[in-house]
């Protein structure tokens, strides 16, 4: 098996929180004490957990690009 952890905070406790709700739908996460969240993905093939991984950092990405976007204009 191959497994792979991350531990996310970002820039405000909101942002944080964003970044959570962007992988809902993606994979379980948990709150941690200190306001970041993490999440852990476990396969059987290396190449099946990359092309997990690679999705879940697209997402994340994709959404603090946005939160990036907002923060200049709000």
């Amino acid at each position: 098996m191959w497994h792979l952890s991350l531990s996310v905070r970002s820039r405000s406790e909101l942002d944080t929180q964003s970044l959570c709700a962007a992988l809902a739908t993606d994979c379980p996460t948990a709150w941690n004490d200190d306001d970041s969240f993490e999440f852990n993905l476990t396969e059987s093939k290396c190449k099946d957990l990359r092309a997990m991984w690679n999705t879940r950092m697209r997402g994340l990405i994709a959404t603090d690009e946005v939160l990036k976007v907002f923060a200049k204009h709000s």
